[in-house]
């Protein structure tokens, strides 16, 4: 099956593969058989984002967002003259509330913007039987849930063979997005599916790594931003990029 790559820095990822479409599938609701399945992609994060210590190294803030809207962006020529390919999205955040801000933070928090989030597969030629797309271990960001999100401010970058980025707000990486639905951590959409908090907790059980979304699933914003507040940051490295800034 082809491989299909592309950038997505919206989201904190340098680069998605999605190899094969429709080999990896997750249920997307718990009655799913008459909806699209959720195919499963790989991403390479541009930063650390799994611990406290590398939000407050690498975020400029802890906000948490609802997510209000979603548009579709057209896939490219070369994949509708293929016939397969990604089909992009953005989706609308607004925040509702900024738990932690970096002393120095390039930018103020915003108060709403479009992120760069994971969008659509299709085959055959057949844009209108797309299959929705999403990163393993992460929400795919979907109108109608709520999030935390730990965001950086990226100014416009340029490169010899694409036209100038405008600055924009980032995530780090899989760990800067976390489910928020009824103000707990862990609950909500994820890999496009429904997560409970007691899933997210079992997860965290089988997993190898203690994450900061491990660590305080079922807690709420308050418990977070103390996290935060009491960490200290460490040494900064440069992100995944390829890039570099204009001017």
């Amino acid at each position: 099956m082809r491989r299909f790559t592309f950038l997505a820095a919206g989201l904190g990822v340098a680069a998605i593969a999605v190899a094969g479409i429709g080999l990896a599938t997750a249920r997307s609701t718990e009655d799913a058989s008459a909806l699209p399945q959720v195919v499963l992609g790989d991403g390479d994060d541009r930063l650390p984002s799994a611990t406290a210590t590398d939000w407050v190294t690498y975020a400029d803030h802890v906000v948490i967002v609802s997510a209000t809207s979603e548009r579709a962006l057209p896939p490219s020529r070369t994949e509708t003259e293929r016939g397969e390919g990604l089909i992009g999205r953005k989706v609308g955040l607004e925040v509702k509330e900024v738990l932690w801000s970096r002393k120095g933070a390039a930018q103020p928090a915003p108060r709403s913007w479009e992120y760069n989030a994971t969008g659509w597969v299709f085959s055959d030629g057949k844009l209108e039987d797309r299959q929705p797309l999403a990163l393993r271990e992460r929400p795919r960001i979907e109108s109608g849930h709520q999030y935390v999100l730990a965001i950086t401010w990226e100014g416009p970058r340029c490169s010899d063979d694409d036209a100038p980025e405008p600055g924009r707000w980032m995530g780090l990486g899989e760990g800067s997005e976390l489910p928020f639905d009824g103000d707990l951590i862990g609950q909500g959409e994820n890999q496009g599916k429904l997560q409970t908090v007691a899933e997210a907790r079992t997860a965290a059980d089988a997993g190898s790594a203690v994450d900061l979304e491990d660590q305080l699933a079922g807690k709420g914003a308050i418990e977070l931003a103390a996290e935060l507040k009491a960490t200290t940051p460490g040494q900064r490295q440069l992100p995944l990029q390829s890039s570099t800034a204009c001017g």
